[in-house]
This record gives C-alpha cells, structure tokens and sequence, in this order.
C-alpha cells in the first residue's frame, strides 16, 4: 500500500490535468522556487492556466517553460513586485492574455530580521514593503479583474502573526504579517457583494532553497522542535492548501487564515517531558493500587 507522501508525490508528478481548477484563470507570484514553483505545478496539473512571475532573474520563465514544454497552458516572467509600476504592468498582462482573473495568489515575499533592540527604521520599511506593500501592488490593480464575475485572493501570511517568536528577532515581520492577516480579513468584507472571496495561508517553517540558505543546522533543529508534527514543511505542503482555497469546493470559505504549521500555534511537544510524567503517574497509580488493594485485604 502507498504511503500519503507517495500518493502525494504522485500527484505532484502527474501530467494528466485532474480538473479541480479546470478553465480557471490563475496567478501566482514567487514561482521560480519553493512554495510558488510547486503551486504552479500542482494548480496547472489541476487544470489551470497559470501566469507566474518572480524577482529572480529568468527564474519564472524558466519554470514556466518547463511546464509548458510538458503540455500545460503556463506563462512567467522576470517582475520586482515591490515597483507598484511593474506589479501593475504584470496584472494587466497576465489579465489580458488569460482573458481575465479567476485567482489571485500572493504568494512571494521578501524577508528581514533582526532584534528589536538593534533593528533600524530602514530595515522596518524593507520588511513593510516586501512582505505588505506588495499585496497591496498586486491586488490593487487585480480588484477589478476580480470583482468581474467574482474570484478569488490567496494571500501568504505566516506563523509569526499569531505567536511572538523572540529568537527570530521578528518584530517587523510578525508586524507585517499580522497586517496580511487583517487585510485578508478586510478584502473579504469588501468583496463579498461582488462574489470575491480571500483567504490568507500562514506556514510555519518550510524548507524552500530560501530559507535552507540562511537557517543554519541548530535553528532548523529549533525550529521542529516548536511543532507538533516535527518535520520541515515542503512546498506541497503549502500548494495542496492553497488548491482547495482556489477551488470551489472551498466556495463558503472567505475571510479565513488557515494555519498550515504542523500544528507549531496549536501546542505544544516534549516527547521527553511527555515520558518522564507518564513514568510519574504510572508510578504513582501502580502505588494506589496497591494502598487500596492492602485497604480492602484489611477490612473485616
């Protein structure tokens, strides 16, 4: 019998479209790598025709080309989502040339970290703008496509929005995810008399070529030790939520953040603590046992 990952992988690999987002008009930010490169996959697979774009040189075109070399309707290109210009330009390409939007999914964003104590202004405006402002550059311009027979907004938020992690040194990212959070929330109230629906994804840590390169062995290691289910996420991980978001088998879901964490913000693991306690009642309930069974050989 398969196990779920290779029932998963296959999916992943398979060239035949299963339909789940059969016509739908997609795009998808971030798609030279990790979580956007898998989405596109998965999403074209599914049915979709898909337009990416990422900040790395030649990286979403590259993808892109791959796919469409394998049959499936995919276009990429070179964008800094953080030019409000270039985003717009990219949205009105993307919209033209796939005849409209059906969905939006903001999945790119840029990274800055460092302790509050320590942290400049000007590292607080980078993290604003790359991970906050470049929503607000995409979907801006997207609203209109959207509002335009009703579609939808997926929007990457993260972990760090729900729990202050003091190592990470992450004041102005939890601050700017924080305000993805609230302004998924907000475009959904707005949206929903013209059938727009948004959602936002928070992660917790997921191993892209990104973040292998800066987390080094022991933070990694840290890290899963504050999930319960004590892996890396992977990109599929992420693009398997973000389907059903951007399907319609999530038609009544608008205005949620689906925490896919592994469980990181729903408690806590110590698989040592959790032993020791249970060697203590275990030892202290084979004790009552025995006060109560000499109790009751003692009774007239």
């Amino acid at each position: 019998m398969k196990t779920m990952d290779q029932r998963l992988e296959n999916r992943m690999t398979s060239t035949s479209p299963i339909g789940r987002l059969a016509g739908k008009r997609v795009l998808i930010t971030g798609t030279a790598g990790g979580q956007g490169e898998a989405a596109q996959r998965l999403f074209a697979m599914e049915g979709a025709r898909v337009f990416g774009c990422d900040i790395r040189n030649g990286g979403a075109e590259e993808t892109a080309q791959k796919l469409a070399r394998e049959g499936f309707d995919v276009q990429g290109r070179q964008v800094d989502l953080s030019d409000a210009g270039a985003a717009n330009d990219w949205i009105e390409e993307s919209a033209q040339a796939l005849g409209g939007i059906d969905v939006l999914y903001n999945n790119a964003a840029g990274f800055g970290f460092a302790p509050f104590a320590h942290m400049e202004h000007s590292l607080w405006l980078h993290v604003m703008k790359v991970e906050l402002d470049i929503i607000f550059h995409t979907t801006k311009p997207a609203w209109p496509w959207l509002c335009d027979g009703g579609g939808c907004v997926i929007n990457t938020a993260s972990l760090s929005a729900a729990l202050g992690i003091g190592p990470l040194g992450a004041v102005a990212h939890s601050a700017a995810k924080g305000g993805v959070v609230s302004m998924t929330k907000a475009l959904a109230a707005e949206g929903a008399p013209f059938g727009v629906r948004a959602n936002a994804i928070s992660p917790g840590f997921v191993s892209t070529p990104a973040t292998d390169a800066v987390v080094d062995e022991e933070l990694r290691t840290w890290q899963m030790s504050q999930h319960l289910l004590q892996r890396p996420g992977t990109g599929r991980d992420i693009a398997f939520a973000a389907l059903y978001l951007a399907s319609d088998e999530s038609a009544w879901v608008t205005g949620h953040n689906l925490h896919v964490d592994g469980g990181a913000t729903a408690g806590w693991r110590s698989d040592a603590e959790t032993r020791r306690l249970q060697g203590l009642f275990l030892g202290a309930k084979v004790e009552t046992v025995a006060e109560l069974s000499g109790s009751a050989a003692g009774r007239p």
